[in-house]
């Protein structure tokens, strides 16, 4: 019986999962992901992906969709509703974040790997399988951090990077929930997370943060940094 193409790419992203998520994405050698994917052809990966960056575009295209999908969903449910007040919204908002990654904890077909694969892109954002999807407004992301920026104070957009605060954050947690055992009830992890999440979004700028920023501004760009509470 000839090979079949559709099920060999599968084996090969399976593999590529699993390796990814257990050893790092620079871990493990192409020829290891071909093998652990019972493929004799040794050029097999290549055929169907290429390289690397081709081989993680398809882990990454197995589950985005699922993801693009269900946050959409949320965000217009929270458009839909309007002038919620504030503690609301950003609990809405929140969950409509960490809801539909939360939901890859239950995915038997490597959705905890996927989660571990995603932590470790949220630290590496110049990777060309994240730039487009970063700059591509239609994405559920971008969408998100849309509608939350109206809620923080514009330093905390500009500056400080709030939202991205809250991102990586819930990729770390969810990674390290993933990376345990599986079969446990995941809802008030879930509902905790969110919590935090919320909390992020909720923080104010303090006084001595802003004093910092301040201080940071006016230093020449060639000054040296001194270490402890000064400037």
């Amino acid at each position: 019986m000839p090979p079949n193409p559709g099920a060999t790419s599968r084996q090969l992203v399976a593999a590529a999962e699993r390796l990814f998520a257990e050893r790092g994405i620079d871990g493990v050698s192409l020829r290891e992901i071909n093998t652990a994917a019972g493929q004799r052809n040794s050029t097999a990966l290549q055929y169907h992906f290429g390289d690397r960056t081709g081989l993680l575009n398809a882990v990454l295209a197995k589950h985005h969709p699922e993801i693009e999908m269900r946050r959409h969903q949320l965000l217009d449910e929270y458009e839909s509703r309007g002038g919620l007040p504030d503690t609301e919204a950003r609990r809405t908002l929140a969950a409509a974040l960490v809801r539909p990654m939360a939901v890859k904890l239950a995915d038997p077909d490597g959705g905890r790997a996927y989660l571990r694969i995603m932590e470790q892109l949220v630290h590496r954002t110049g990777l060309p399988s994240l730039q487009s999807r970063q700059a591509d407004p239609g994405q559920s992301i971008n969408r998100w951090r849309e509608l939350v920026a109206p809620m923080l104070e514009e330093v905390a957009v500009r500056e400080l990077h709030q939202r991205f605060t809250a991102i990586r954050v819930t990729y770390v947690e969810l990674a390290r929930r993933a990376a345990g055992p599986d079969g446990k009830d995941d809802r008030l992890f879930t509902s905790h997370l969110i919590d935090v999440v919320s909390a992020i979004l909720a923080t104010e700028v303090s006084e001595e943060t802003a004093r910092l920023l301040g201080e940071r501004k006016s230093r020449p760009a060639n000054a040296p940094l001194r270490r402890g509470g000064g400037p």
